[in-house]
């Protein structure tokens, strides 16, 4: 089978299309042949050599972490989608990036009437939003959230649940002028930039202040967070763009001032409790199927422009969700 991999760990240029082995599943596994797979930061991460240098088949790595297609064989044991079934996958080790991949069952979903290119960026994105906002931050009806990072995948999703799941003010932050542009059609109560977004959230609460904040910045961006929560508020700590040193919270200040840091973290949660991630792609995919979430059509892009949108993450150039055009790797 063709996929997009990496020998070495390095820039956008260390991606080449190469040919690998088709995988075989096994127990409790689905194998899916690709249409789209999601493109995210983590994969950044993978392809950097956060997570350790190349281990795979012939000394590559296949990065990706969500994908949409048809199944097309069923491992020992394994339940769920039958195969000619069309279906979004979450695959916590890698591996999107290819004609064919493996999967287990219990993070497997089908799509119903959603466009496969649509379902390709739900399997990461949507059940990490669910979490953050319900695993990990405990919304509550009629509650202020607060998203950093406002129109990214993550940030974009969780504009859209948490109004539906009854927030009461949905606030956002972006980094850029043209990003607070784009959040504002996600369904924000308001958007403001990154820098100096204490002042604003305070303004626009009548000093009250946010109840949820959901930061996958960090740095500077996290430190300020804790000043704009209201009573008993959570900031939920779930990614690190800003690439700052760690920080340590204060536990006084926690104390004192009725405040709460929570981490979510996908990969722990698909090792600990992996069938809440099932559920929550099945919530996220009926209800994008239904229509009681709203979608946007990601940006596909071809396997040859997957360096440059590479690029464009690390620069914090991207908008909304993207996705790799799979079905065109034969050709690549």
């Amino acid at each position: 089978m063709r996929a997009i991999g990496f020998t070495s760990n390095g820039g956008p240029e260390v991606l080449e299309v190469i040919d690998a082995p088709e995988p075989a599943p096994g127990p409790g596994q689905v194998l899916i042949r690709v249409a789209y797979a999601g493109v995210n930061f983590a994969e950044i991460q993978h392809r950097r050599g956060e997570f350790g240098e190349p281990d795979g088949h012939g000394g590559y790595d296949i990065p990706g972490l969500e994908v949409s297609g048809t199944v097309v064989a069923l491992g020992p044991g394994a339940h769920g989608p039958a195969v000619g079934e069309r279906v979004a996958a979450y695959l916590p080790a890698f591996g999107g990036y290819a004609e064919l991949a493996v999967a287990e069952a219990e993070f497997v979903r089908t799509v119903g009437e959603l466009p496969l290119a649509q379902a390709a960026g739900v399997p990461c994105v949507y059940p990490t939003a669910y979490g953050v906002l319900t695993d990990a931050g405990r919304l509550r009806a009629g509650e202020t959230v607060l998203v950093h990072a406002a129109a990214g995948g993550v940030g974009s999703a969780a504009a859209r649940i948490a109004r539906a799941l009854g927030a009461g003010l949905v606030l956002g932050t972006v980094r850029s002028p043209g990003k607070a542009e784009a959040a504002q059609t996600l369904g924000y109560d308001a958007v403001f930039a990154r820098d100096g977004f204490t002042e604003a959230v305070l303004e626009h609460t009548a000093g009250r202040g946010a109840d949820l904040v959901l930061d996958p910045v960090g740095g500077a961006v996290r430190r300020a967070s804790l000043n704009v929560l209201a009573p008993f508020g959570r900031v939920v700590v779930y990614g690190d763009l800003a690439r700052d040193p760690d920080w340590t919270a204060d536990a006084w200040d926690l104390w004192k001032n009725n405040r709460a840091v929570v981490g979510y973290n996908i990969g722990d949660v698909a090792r600990r409790s992996p069938a809440s991630i099932g559920a929550h792609l099945a919530s996220a995919l009926s209800a994008l199927a239904s229509g009681a979430l709203a979608h946007e059509p990601p940006a596909v892009v071809p396997p040859a422009g997957i360096a440059g949108l590479h690029r464009r993450f690390e620069a914090g150039a991207t908008r909304g969700k993207s996705v790799l055009d799979i079905g065109e790797l034969a050709t690549a």
